[in-house]
């Protein structure tokens, strides 16, 4: 459990800053409860990770940042590499969070993750015919793939864990099959995908799981109807496979927080409980707390077998798998 600890400082100058990548309503909430807890004013900027990076490259010591945040390992990685984080560890966090989850080095703490899943048609499509990522290339899936741009973080991280588990020569030939079997050029959002399968125009998508959590939860009919159109699919799942894709939303500490207590406060408090149940219930990501169970809609799909690459190797091999969506003209 979290629990707020008294401060000496006076209240109107506790404040933590946050560069993140974020956009979702669920990061409004998580922050006024830290606010109401702890009295820790929370100041975010928004901007995506690159812009971010080169941000706190430029700030240099004089940066006001304390905590950066983004969707993607790998671009935490990448900051690491520029030397832009400080390593922490806690008690607390090390309690909180998952270890199999943890980056090995130290230099960034996961909040939440999500697996990069294979979403397919009710209707024109049975369960038995899917299995692994590798299948893709496969003849029958010919104008039936559905998949966003290769400049997309998550394609990208999944193409880097590809170059990590297969090597260059084999993810290369797996992008230029999954190109040919495309339903049509890439584009829009993972839910896009989903709805593409809804209006016929495809078979098959990868997307990001929580996604179809936001889809079956939303306000609108016709997102629910797109939601409802598809059942989940977990790739690489045979008993000598390696298990499907995750990536994780994670939270690093600056090298020159000027609020670093207040800043690993907050990493604390979100992975507790409390906010860990938060975020499942809100965003339909996993949660990183081992003691919380996802959102029930998520729950429904049942458990997965997880690939534990390290996740830094979706940074590390990041130039790769860009050289590779551009030979093969993954657009």
């Amino acid at each position: 459990m979290f629990v707020a600890s008294c401060s000496s400082r006076k209240e109107s100058t506790q404040e933590v800053n946050l560069y993140s990548q974020r956009h979702y309503p669920v990061d409004e909430l998580q922050y006024k409860n830290f606010e109401e807890i702890t009295g820790i004013k929370v100041n975010v900027v928004k901007a995506n990770a690159d812009e971010l990076i080169e941000r706190l490259k430029n700030e240099g010591k004089s940066s006001p940042a304390d905590l950066f945040i983004t969707v993607d390992a790998g671009k935490l990685y990448k900051a690491r590499e520029s030397d832009l984080l400080q390593k922490v560890s806690t008690e607390v966090i090390n309690e909180n969070v998952n270890q199999e989850l943890m980056d090995p080095d130290g230099y960034w703490t996961p909040i939440t993750y999500r697996a990069r899943i294979l979403v397919y048609s009710k209707e024109r499509v049975q369960k038995s015919e899917l299995s692994t990522y590798e299948d893709l290339i496969n003849q029958k899936w010919k104008n039936k793939l559905l998949a966003r741009s290769s400049s997309n973080a998550y394609n990208q991280a999944l193409m880097s864990s590809l170059v990590a588990n297969l090597g260059p020569e084999s993810a290369a030939s797996w992008s230029e099959g999954v190109v040919s079997n495309f339903a049509r050029d890439p584009k829009g959002s993972d839910r896009d995908q989903v709805r593409a399968i809804a209006a016929g125009q495809g078979d098959v998508a990868i997307v990001n799981s929580y996604y179809i959590g936001i889809l079956l939860s939303s306000e609108k009919e016709q997102d629910v109807m797109a939601g409802n159109s598809v059942e989940v699919f977990f790739p690489n799942q045979g008993d000598n496979d390696r298990g499907s894709h995750i990536n994780v939303s994670a939270i690093g500490l600056t090298k020159n927080s000027p609020n670093r207590e207040n800043a690993i406060r907050l990493i604390e408090y979100l992975t507790s409980i409390e906010a860990q149940k938060v975020y499942v219930n809100n965003s339909y990501e996993y949660p990183v707390n081992v003691k919380v169970e996802p959102a029930q809609i998520v729950k429904n799909w049942g458990e997965f077998k997880v690939d534990r690459l390290n996740l830094n190797k979706l940074g590390e091999y990041r130039e790769e798998a860009i050289k590779i969506f551009d030979s093969t003209g993954w657009k």
